[in-house]
């Protein structure tokens, strides 16, 4: 049953968020009260696939080494710090200066860490759907707007901030692992 609650999920979160790009006047005809369907398919998405993950029987498929989880942290590092690079306001950080989707290149980061770690079947559904997700919307956002402009560069405070939001955001992360009994380091 978890298998199907995730994959049912996973379904749901690509077309909640694919629809307003693959039928562009559907979701127009729908105007302002359109963003309530959407964003209730997204929470019902959400709910779906962390109970399908949490349900899902254990399979394993790869037993990865543990010196990927070293890898697997700093990438996650650097998905906040991309994430983050994306939301400062008066200009933008590095990467965000020099890529046009940040907050998408900071998912596929995230998923990649998460499949670098973890081996078993419903990790690989999860992350790897994540990962195909994030690569599909930014290829249908690129077709349907193809002009992009290099934000403006944030004064260098700015680096410092997001430097210190990072990690904040890290340790949380960590922190919510840890409640969970996910264990994000080696022992």
């Amino acid at each position: 049953m978890g298998f199907i609650l995730l994959i049912i999920g996973i379904a749901l979160w690509f077309a909640a968020h694919l629809f307003k790009r693959l039928a562009p006047a559907r979701r127009a005809a729908m105007g302002d009260k359109g963003r309530g369907p959407v964003a209730l398919a997204l929470l019902v998405s959400l709910v779906l696939i962390v109970l399908g993950y949490r349900w899902a029987d254990m399979v394993h498929v790869w037993f990865p080494p543990v010196w990927l989880w070293h890898v697997n942290n700093l990438l996650m590092l650097l998905a906040v710090w991309t994430f983050g690079a994306s939301e400062i306001r008066g200009g933008k950080v590095w990467p965000a200066t020099r890529i046009r989707h940040p907050q998408l290149t900071a998912v596929k980061t995230w998923a990649l860490a998460h499949l670098l770690v973890n081996g078993d079947l419903a990790s690989i559904l999860l992350f790897g759907a994540m990962l195909a997700w994030a690569v599909v919307e930014v290829i249908v956002i690129n077709r349907a707007e193809p002009a992009w402009t290099p934000p403006p560069k944030a004064p260098a405070r700015k680096l410092v901030v997001l430097a210190v939001i990072t990690l904040v955001v890290y340790a949380v992360i960590v922190g919510i692992h840890l409640w969970l009994g996910v264990r994000p380091f080696p022992s």
